[in-house]
C-alpha cells in the first residue's frame, strides 16, 4: 500500500488531463463517503434533533419552500 507521500509524488509526475481525472475520481469518492456517512447517521438517530427542529421551524412558519 502507498503512503500519502507516495501518492502525492505520483501525482506530481501526471499531465494536467491525468491529475484533472484524479481529482474527480477523489470528489466523487468523497460524494460517496458522505452519502455512507449520512446515511448511517440517520439509521442511527443522529439526526433526529435535527428533523425535529427543522420541523417544528415550518409548523412555526419560519421556513420557506423550495424552488
Amino acid at each position: 500500500m502507498s503512503t500519502v507521500k507516495d501518492i502525492e509524488s505520483a501525482i506530481t509526475r501526471l499531465d494536467p488531463k491525468e491529475v484533472q481525472a484524479v481529482a474527480d475520481w477523489l470528489q466523487e469518492y468523497r460524494e460517496e463517503l458522505w452519502d455512507k456517512q449520512i446515511a448511517a447517521d440517520a439509521k442511527a438517530g443522529k439526526l433526529d434533533s435535527l428533523i425535529k427542529k427543522a420541523k417544528a421551524g415550518q409548523r412555526a412558519g419560519k421556513a420557506t419552500a423550495f424552488p
